[in-house]
C-alpha cells in the first residue's frame, strides 16, 4: 500500500495506483442528487468513483467531475459493462457509450458487471481496449473464484479487480485469498450490508466503535482496509459522506479484527450468483428498466 498525501492507494496488476476507499453511486437514481453527492464526495477527499451503465447515472457522475474542479488525472473512475452488452462487438460500443455519458476520454477501470452472456468475447474486447491504452485497467465483478480462475487461465490479461459483496456478515475470506494468489485486487460492494442484520446497532460493533471514538460505519470500513479490501460506501448525506472518509487515523487491534471475523455467516445477503432464477432475471434485465 502506498500513501499519496493522506490518502492510501494500492497498486493493481496493471501497474496503476487505485485508492483504497471510494464512493459508490448504486441506487442513486435521482440525477441531481447523484451529481451533488459526487461533488460532496470529491470535496471530502474521495478520489475513487464507482458507477455502472445499469445504474443510469453516469451522466450525473460526469457532470460532478467537471464541476468539482478536481483534475481528471487525480480521479480514479470505474464503470461497468452490463449483461446485454457482454459480447465482443457490443462491449466496445458500450465502453464508448459510457465514456460519452461520463464526458471522459478514458476510464481508469472497466469491469464486466456480471459473469453472464458471452464473457469471453467481451473479455477479448476489453483486452483490446486495454492494450490500445484506452482504459488503464480491466476487471470483473461478481465472479466466483471458479469463474475468475477459468477466465484467467484462458485469456491473456488477468483481471485487475474482482468487485464482490463483502461485509461483516459475508466476509469472503476464501475468495479474497484466491484473488491474492492470482494478484487480483478484491473490492467490496455493500460494505455496510445496506444496514441489514442491524449492522449499525450491533452490540459488538458498537462496543468496538466506542473504544476508538468512531462510528460503526467507520469501524467496518477500517476492517475492510486492514484486510486489503477496497471499499466503496454510498451515501447521499453530506455528513455521512465526510464521516465515511475519516478512517485513516486509526487501526483496529488484532483482537478487534478477530471479534469481527466471528460475525461471518458465510453466505450472501443480497444475491446468489449461482441461482438459476437470479441468472434468468439478470439476463432479462435491461439498462434503465
Amino acid at each position: 500500500m502506498k500513501v499519496t498525501g493522506s490518502y492510501p492507494t494500492i497498486k493493481l496488476n496493471s501497474g496503476i495506483e487505485m485508492p483504497v476507499l471510494g464512493f459508490g453511486v448504486y441506487q442513486i437514481r435521482d440525477l441531481d442528487e447523484c451529481e451533488q453527492s459526487v461533488i460532496e464526495a470529491l470535496n471530502a477527499g474521495y478520489r475513487l468513483l464507482d458507477t455502472a451503465a445499469v445504474y443510469g447515472n453516469e451522466e450525473a457522475v460526469g457532470r460532478a467531475i467537471k464541476k468539482s474542479g478536481v483534475p481528471r488525472d487525480e480521479i480514479f473512475v470505474t464503470s461497468k459493462l452490463w449483461v446485454q452488452d457482454v459480447n465482443y462487438k457490443a462491449a466496445k460500443r458500450a465502453y464508448r457509450a459510457s465514456l460519452e455519458k461520463l464526458h471522459l476520454d478514458y476510464l481508469d477501470l472497466y469491469l464486466i458487471h456480471q459473469p453472464y452472456n458471452d464473457v469471453y468475447g467481451a473479455w477479448r474486447a476489453l483486452e483490446e481496449i486495454y492494450e490500445a491504452g484506452e482504459v488503464k485497467a480491466i476487471g470483473v465483478s461478481n465472479f466466483t473464484s471458479a469463474r475468475m480462475i477459468d477466465l484467467i487461465l484462458n485469456n491473456k490479461v488477468t483481471p485487475a479487480v474482482n468487485q464482490i459483496e463483502i461485509h461483516p456478515f459475508h466476509q469472503q475470506t476464501e475468495a479474497i485469498e484466491v484473488m491474492k494468489q492470482y494478484k487480483v485486487q478484491p473490492e467490496g460492494w455493500a460494505p455496510f450490508a445496506e444496514g441489514k442484520n442491524n449492522l449499525f446497532t450491533d452490540e459488538k460493533l458498537m462496543k468496538i466503535a466506542k473504544k476508538y471514538n468512531k462510528t460503526v460505519g467507520q469501524i467496518v470500513l477500517c476492517w475492510n482496509l486492514q484486510r486489503g479490501v477496497v471499499a466503496i460506501p454510498k451515501s447521499v448525506h453530506k455528513e455521512r459522506i465526510i464521516e465515511n472518509f475519516d478512517v485513516f487515523d486509526f487501526k483496529l487491534s488484532k483482537e478487534d479484527m478477530q471479534i469481527i471475523s466471528k460475525m461471518d455467516d458465510k453466505g450472501p445477503l443480497f444475491v446468489n450468483h449461482e441461482d438459476p432464477d437470479f441468472v434468468k432475471g439478470t439476463i432479462e434485465r435491461k439498462i434503465h428498466d
